[in-house]
């Protein structure tokens, strides 16, 4: 009995157009697009209500994309075009078992390093495979921070809210750990208010440091579940460990994040890497934006990119609010902050 495959038949054109656009480098064409097999349900996902799907690739592309049924012809730079035909594959592929919304499209533009800003990095797949889930960097940034963060004993993540850098590192080490390449998880933040006092936190250590790392544990529960997140706390396999704390340490065999690091001082964050111990990886995520301390102290965060910028060994990943994979409308909150 012979199997049959869902087959998309891809046939590209180029074809000069009178169509006037503006680029730096690219000339413009035309390039033609027909999907088989023809699915009216998967045409009619993939292209959003009132063509909002197309509307939002040629606005974040720089593209004019036209249609009649399964036949598409996209304008515009080549790279760009292509790009489009390239997304517009893979969600009509997507669109057969999962329905598209405007984030997916976002995702899939992030994930081809689409944005004219984009620069693609040489890792395009990077994956973090927990015994839950698989996990896919979104977009070149992401590729590479999971790629430095896999291959270097110390990695940074710096960037503004919303770019995974928390999320990614937390799947890095939790992929570490089912692996036995490391024996523990050890997560820390500095105390740091951001803005308000809490006041006094009732209950032990662990307890009154939660508050603090609860985007790590929304994380570790999201890959291991909380029971079994639970257990392993109890078993100090992971540990929470607050940055005041650290000092004298020796961490061997571990995977140590510190989320937040924008609000160490510069002794705190000295003090942090030097706790580093054999088999041991560390990830530091921050945001350089969005520091807490008083105004009289510098970020510990601000002042390693100079001291260590240049150490090969240590790898540094700058996100942007290109690279924000929440709500689309966070990147625009943030491309708006960024403004001078």
């Amino acid at each position: 009995m012979q199997r049959s495959h869902t087959i998309l038949e891809i046939q590209l054109s180029l074809a000069t157009t009178s169509l006037s656009f503006e680029s730096d480098s690219d000339s413009h064409h035309t390039l033609n697009l027909e999907l088989q097999p023809t699915d009216n349900a998967r045409l009619i996902n993939l292209c959003g209500p009132l063509d909002e799907h197309l509307l939002q690739l040629e606005q974040k592309l720089h593209v004019d994309i036209k249609n009649r049924g399964f036949h598409f012809n996209i304008t515009g730079a080549v790279s760009n075009a292509q790009t489009a035909i390239n997304i517009l594959q893979d969600l009509y592929r997507t669109a057969t078992n999962e329905m598209i919304t405007a984030e997916t499209v976002h995702l899939y533009i992030q994930q081809a390093g689409a944005t004219p800003e984009s620069k693609m990095l040489s890792f395009p797949d990077a994956r973090i495979r927990t015994k839950r889930k698989v996990i896919r960097g979104r977009g070149a940034n992401q590729n590479a921070y999971i790629h430095n963060i896999q291959t270097h004993d110390l990695a940074f993540g710096i960037g503004p809210a919303g770019t995974g850098k928390t999320y990614l590192a937390v799947a890095c080490a939790v992929e570490a750990l089912e692996r036995d390449e490391v024996r523990r998880l050890i997560l820390v933040r500095p105390a740091v208010e951001a803005g308000e006092r809490l006041g006094f936190l009732p209950g032990d250590l662990s307890q009154k440091i939660d508050p603090y790392l609860r985007p790590m544990y929304d994380a570790l529960y999201e890959f291991m579940g909380i029971e079994k997140v639970n257990k392993l706390i109890e078993k100090n396999v992971i540990e929470v460990a607050p940055l005041a704390y650290m000092r004298g340490r020796t961490l061997n065999d571990a995977f140590i994040i510190m989320d937040e690091a924008q609000n160490t001082t510069m002794e705190q964050m000295k003090m942090f890497l030097t706790r580093l111990g054999f088999g041991s990886t560390a990830v530091v995520t921050g945001d350089i934006t969005q520091v807490d301390l008083p105004s009289h102290q510098k970020s510990g965060l601000k002042h390693v990119i100079d001291v260590l910028g240049d150490i090969k060994e240590i790898s540094f990943t700058h996100f942007a609010s290109k690279d924000v994979v929440r709500h689309a409308l966070v990147q625009r909150i943030v491309e708006a902050y960024e403004k001078p």
